[in-house]
């Protein structure tokens, strides 16, 4: 996620080469069918399996196992560990964290590696199709696992967004002006990532889509009316789009906020995870716009975890070196690239 802060972030740029193999316009030669088998995972598995964490046990619970994807400058610490994780382990739900690399400030088509071998791991362990609850670009990055390794797509029942980049944000137009962070580069409104992302279908039948965001978003803009950058439309899967302000009104959460505290949030993704098809927010209590923390928030220490979580996005948008250009796509994007 980019928070705030990141607008008060010295500029610099720090020119890195790209170690991606292919260079030409994937719009040119046409993106990969929705059929495509996906690549072999380039990360190694032990890095992979030393980023996904899991608690509770995943095939030995009524719950179906959630997995928690973090966004842009954080990690699931920050992200997850005061708020989701332990409104999950109260009710012995099982779930997984993935740490996505850089402070998932890094290559995106690294990123959704990661993800792709979280839900594979996950799946082979429950014994069933999982969940997934995303939060700024760990909502928009299980779509490109999605997009562009098919064989996961039986294996996620719903995908859950809060805040999620999905189409990207006019913020990072200024913000990259001058060189930003690939996953920056990645996340501008129309950059040649999210073209591929989007690319022929945004959604896949079978899985529920719950996409969850705030009109009061400063770091996903516009997040507001049938065009908010968070929703998605067609392609297949029961799909749900809806703004916290649409349930509660007066509800005020930005976008660090919807994803780590809010209430509103928080209820409708649990109203989506314990019935079929996509959340409902007809069925969401209007008893909830009263309380503003969503259930594991300690208000003794929200203000101090609140803080935390912004000064890691503050830290990131600060050291992490800067690119000159958005990275170019893998040749797994394309429709032309040779498959073995």
């Amino acid at each position: 996620m980019f928070h705030k802060l990141m607008l008060k972030t010295v500029v610099g740029c720090v020119a890195v080469a790209s170690a991606l193999v292919f260079t030409a316009s994937a719009g040119a030669l046409g993106y990969a069918p929705l059929n495509h088998a996906g690549p072999r995972l380039s990360v190694s598995k032990a890095l992979l399996s030393e980023a996904l964490v899991c608690t509770g046990n995943l095939s030995g619970s009524k719950h179906r196992p959630i997995l928690l994807v973090p966004g842009t400058t954080v990690t699931p610490r920050e992200d997850f560990a005061w708020n989701w994780e332990v409104a999950l382990a109260d009710q012995n739900w099982p779930f997984c964290t993935i740490q996505l690399p850089d402070d998932s400030m890094g290559n995106i088509e690294v990123a959704g590696e990661y993800v792709v071998y979280a839900i594979r791991t996950m799946y082979a362990e429950a014994h069933e199709r999982i969940d997934i609850v995303g939060h700024s670009q760990g909502g928009m990055v299980p779509r490109w696992a999605l997009r562009f390794w098919p064989d996961t797509r039986r294996m996620v029942r719903h995908d859950i967004g809060l805040s999620a980049s999905n189409h990207g944000t006019l913020d990072a137009i200024a913000l990259c002006a001058a060189g930003c962070a690939p996953a920056i580069w990645q996340q501008v409104t129309d950059s040649n990532f999210l073209k591929a992302l989007n690319s022929r279908a945004e959604t896949f039948p079978g899985i529920d889509y719950t996409e969850i965001y705030t009109n009061d978003d400063e770091v996903v803009v516009p997040n507001f009316g049938p065009h908010a950058s968070s929703a998605v439309h067609g392609g297949g899967g029961a799909i749900t789009n809806v703004a916290i302000q649409q349930v509660c009104p007066n509800d005020v959460a930005e976008h660090l906020g919807i994803g780590t505290y809010d209430n509103t949030a928080y209820q409708i993704a649990m109203e989506a995870l314990t019935h079929s098809g996509s959340g409902n927010p007809s069925l969401v209590p209007k008893s909830v716009c009263l309380d503003p923390l969503m259930p594991g928030v300690d208000p003794l220490t929200f203000a101090t975890d609140f803080g935390d979580a912004g000064a890691a996005v503050a830290t990131a948008l600060a050291t992490t070196p800067f690119v000159a250009h958005e990275p170019p796509l893998a040749c797994y994007v394309t429709a032309s690239c040779k498959r073995s």
